[in-house]
């Protein structure tokens, strides 16, 4: 039989919930200040954008891999995520599509700097690589289809030649401030675009 007060089971559920949404902000903001700072960004910027104390970044991330790695994973959580949502909500699939787009460049402007983060451990960024796609792959081929369905677009667009076509113009952003993929992926976008009838 057991001794466990069910008042201290919820109260033990609640810092575990705590403690995941705690997580979760911490992440969030590390992802922010590495779009902006890069992931060699200081500890101490993420741990006053997240609001905590740099132990706390420590104490769940004991090194600059750990931390990126969880930040890779969290952000590949979102965009995956993110595909049914913006389907459910936007205008249209050409709407929802195009708002994913946003968000995966988002992420991708993140992930540059994780090679020489993870320099060390190449097995650890390769299960990493396979996640992405095995999470997004199918993400990006619901909102392509939902897309083609609605005559918003042409069919024949492989979502992996997509998502690698939008990874290539990202690339070079960092070292370059008069550069700007969006730009380019909007053209992109645009040619996906079935044309309408005059």
């Amino acid at each position: 039989m057991s001794t466990e007060n069910p008042g201290e089971k919820a109260s033990a559920r609640t810092k575990r919930a705590d403690a995941v949404r705690n997580q979760q902000t911490l992440l969030t903001a590390a992802a922010e200040v590495f779009v902006t700072s890069g992931v060699d960004a200081p500890i101490r910027q993420i741990a006053a954008k997240a609001g905590v104390g740099m132990g706390t970044i420590y104490r769940h991330f004991p090194t600059r891999a750990d931390l990126v790695t969880a930040v890779y994973r969290h952000q590949i959580e979102a965009c995956a995520e993110a595909g049914p949502s913006l389907l459910a909500s936007a205008d249209s699939p050409f709407e929802a599509l195009r708002q994913w787009i946003d968000l995966f460049v988002d992420f991708l402007i993140t992930k540059h700097g994780l090679a020489d983060a993870l320099q060390s451990d190449s097995s650890r960024f390769a299960a990493l690589h396979t996640y992405f796609l095995d999470r997004l792959e199918p993400v990006c081929a619901q909102l392509l289809g939902a897309a083609v369905d609605a005559g918003d677009i042409r069919p024949g667009t492989q979502p992996y030649e997509l998502m690698r076509g939008i990874g290539n113009l990202c690339i070079g952003r960092d070292s370059d401030p008069r550069y700007d993929p969006r730009r380019l992926i909007e053209l992109l976008l645009q040619g996906l675009q079935q044309p309408q009838p005059a």
